[in-house]
């Protein structure tokens, strides 16, 4: 798909917190117009679209759509209204990108990608850990054979931003009262970053637990993947602990990823460590400038991807089709953290297709 030489016009639907650096991002994008916001509530619209030099703001998706005829429409608003407002971009083949949680869940995710393919028209969901430049850095560095075989990836989430009865209150308050936190919201991104690195994983054993009795949901536990070839991927999340880094949310936490010529270390700063086989020291990692905010640019970096498709027709990350796996892995580790026991993937998709 090309635009021609004009920008490509981009509506944006949802003015929440995160929204800032999906409309940061836009409006840094010399190939794009941000021709619109819409919110149900105007004033928010409103200054979010003076903010970021959106051309109007609205209220009324159906309006903004008929006013603005954009050329892709980006989706930041919470779960609950992504279905409807897919159907709407997808009746007029215009092409999406969606928040994630996509839809809430698996089954919404799997009406959402019906609607997609019926039209002929990209849905991309907005994952953007892969994205972040130092998993870009250790996938390069994987392939190139620089590591080996690999034998385990680890990631060990950290973000300290959980504890006591004004957990989440300053950024996102409605963690609190969520049924599912840890696996759901945040677990999710490193299903989506394991798959990345390592490939389509075959089994997941999950322990989750829940360490501040203020919130509902877990906000700790252990994801153990297995594959075929006998590598593993280990996600250690605790939203309590932290890890030492002047922004707690650069990375997040710290990674360790361990081959059989060297390893590779992600620390909080997202500088990466690279130590051969048998030696003693690691080396710092050269990696190129990036963007001191959120995720190391990883927003900017996923919206560039699909404008990068919609100019060039370049390979395309994260379609909905793709995406769906994610889902069926979430509900996999929840299902084997309440059966407690390690689950094949494939079993479990037909145990629950019966």
């Amino acid at each position: 798909m090309t635009t021609g030489s004009a920008p490509i016009r981009v509506l944006g639907v949802g003015a929440g917190y995160f929204s800032q650096f999906q409309y940061a991002a836009w409006q840094a994008d010399p190939r794009v117009e941000l021709v619109g916001v819409v919110d149900t509530d105007e004033a928010k619209a409103q200054v979010t679209a003076q903010q970021y030099d959106a051309g109007a703001h609205f209220t009324d998706m159906d309006t903004a759509l008929s006013t603005c005829t954009p050329d892709l429409v980006d989706i930041i608003t919470p779960p609950p209204a992504h279905l409807g407002l897919i159907e709407r971009t997808m009746e007029q083949r215009i092409p999406t990108i969606c928040q994630k949680p996509l839809c809430g869940g698996l089954d919404g995710a799997r009406v959402a990608a019906d609607l997609a393919a019926r039209a002929d028209t990209f849905l991309v969901v907005h994952e953007n850990f892969r994205f972040q430049p130092w998993y870009r850095k250790a996938k390069a560095m994987m392939d190139e054979g620089r590591l080996g075989d690999i034998y385990q990836v680890t990631f060990r989430l950290r973000p300290g931003d959980g504890q006591g009865p004004n957990a989440y209150l300053d950024r996102q308050p409605y963690f609190q009262k969520m049924e599912r936190l840890l696996i759901y919201e945040t677990g999710l991104h490193f299903i989506d970053t394991f798959r990345y690195l390592l490939g389509e994983p075959d089994t997941i054993w999950a322990d989750l637990r829940r360490l501040n009795p203020a919130i509902a949901a877990e906000d700790a536990g252990l994801l153990v993947f297995g594959y075929e070839d006998g590598k593993r991927a280990l996600f250690d999340g605790n939203r309590l602990a932290d890890h030492a880094a002047e922004d707690q949310r650069c990375t997040m936490g710290e990674a360790l990823i361990e081959g059989s010529q060297g390893t590779l270390e992600l620390f909080g700063s997202g500088q990466l460590f690279f130590r051969r086989h048998g030696d003693t020291q690691a080396q710092e990692v050269d990696m190129p400038d990036w963007p001191k905010t959120f995720g190391g640019g990883c927003v900017a970096a996923l919206q560039a991807h699909v404008i990068d498709h919609m100019i060039s027709d370049a390979p395309l990350e994260n379609e909905v089709r793709d995406y769906i796996w994610n889902l069926e892995w979430m509900e996999a580790a929840y299902a084997s953290h309440h059966t407690g026991r390690r689950l094949d993937l494939a079993s479990w998709r037909e145990g629950q297709a019966t």
